[in-house]
């Protein structure tokens, strides 16, 4: 196996800012959910594009893939996919007298899941070892996948017919949770119009990077610094969700880790190699919301946990570092 090459921290952002670049040059008006699908990508992480109908989803994974020069394959959830149809599964070979493992699209580097939530739990599950592990198991055998390995999962509101809810501990395997929401109407006559220009549908985007240097700029983000103080800060906004008053379950130190991975990146997209609170702050919507839980009356009067966690973002102080001993404190600490 060929040693990955170790890579600056500037080359990461100068790279980083290239793939932002083609993808923007396609994706109209939504700057910064790309940023944070970018950011999760270099994390190491898997994002849920979650959103209504038609606003980008399939194709933002798309251009990701292709700017990013990674093996792609779509996978359409429906209710009658099996766990099989995701993971692979064993066939005969009448020739040899012996039953030979088919790879299923699992066996990719960016795993497009199309609609996640139109098929049922058991077939939902099947993509937990593979998200976690990196792996997976078919009839007692492990098969490793190959590396880097993402998944970009595309979710309809669980109000849409057909649709089931995602159980908690998958959401979990989720780094980060992205909304694109509607555009603004000038956004959307500019996508009118670039697809006058293009003269047909498609859409191809010229390979940026490639999957190996993609894995040394997911490899040389353990090199940005994160103070003791961002650190702690990190633990105490996720700490705070379990005990906010609109939160009946607040989220798990892999929300902690998130927070820390996810901040890393946003740092390194920002043109630095330490982690600011602001970065913290950036993340902590994408990266807690999918992991807490509201209280049914909240829930009943359609309360957005991703406002109840910028809440908590605004409650808790954030601390001066050493890095930036310049950072001006929010409303929390002025207070």
């Amino acid at each position: 196996m060929t040693e990955t090459p170790r890579i600056s921290l500037d080359q990461v952002a100068h790279h980083a800012e290239a793939v932002l670049k083609s993808v923007r040059s396609v994706i109209v008006g939504k700057d910064e959910p790309l940023r944070l699908v970018l950011a999760g990508i270099l994390a190491g992480g898997h994002i849920l594009l979650e959103d209504l109908p038609g606003l980008g989803k399939t194709l933002t994974a798309r251009c990701f893939a292709q700017s990013l020069g990674l093996d792609f394959r779509r996978l359409q959830f429906t209710p009658d996919l099996l766990p099989a149809d995701v993971t692979g599964s064993l066939l005969y070979n009448q020739k040899t007298g012996e039953f030979v493992y088919r790879k299923g699209p699992v066996h990719t580097n960016l795993l497009l899941a199309d609609e996640i939530n139109r098929t049922p739990p058991k077939t939902q599950s099947a993509l937990l070892e593979a998200m976690q592990e990196r792996q997976v198991s078919v009839e007692g055998e492990t098969h490793l996948l190959p590396e880097p390995f993402t998944v970009l999962a595309t979710s309809n509101p669980v109000e849409f017919e057909g649709t089931y809810q995602l159980p908690e501990a998958q959401l979990d395997r989720f780094l980060l949770r992205v909304s694109f929401g509607y555009p603004t109407p000038d956004e959307e006559w500019e996508v009118l119009q670039r697809r006058i220009g293009r003269r047909q549908e498609a859409v191809d985007l010229d390979p940026v990077i490639d999957a190996a240097t993609l894995v040394a700029m997911q490899r040389a983000l353990e090199d940005v610094t994160v103070e003791d103080s961002v650190g702690r800060y990190i633990v105490a906004v996720t700490t705070a969700t379990r005990g906010h008053a609109q939160v009946q379950v607040g989220a798990s130190p892999r929300g902690s880790l998130a927070l820390l991975l996810a901040s890393r990146a946003l740092a390194v997209l920002a043109g630095r190699d330490f982690v600011t609170p602001d970065d913290v702050k950036g993340v902590a919507g994408a990266a807690l919301a999918h992991r807490i839980t509201l209280k049914p009356e909240l829930w009943m009067r359609r309360i957005d946990p991703a406002a109840v966690v910028a809440d908590i973002c605004r409650g808790v102080p954030a601390p001066q570092t050493a890095q930036a001993p310049a950072y001006t404190a929010g409303p929390a600490q002025q207070r």
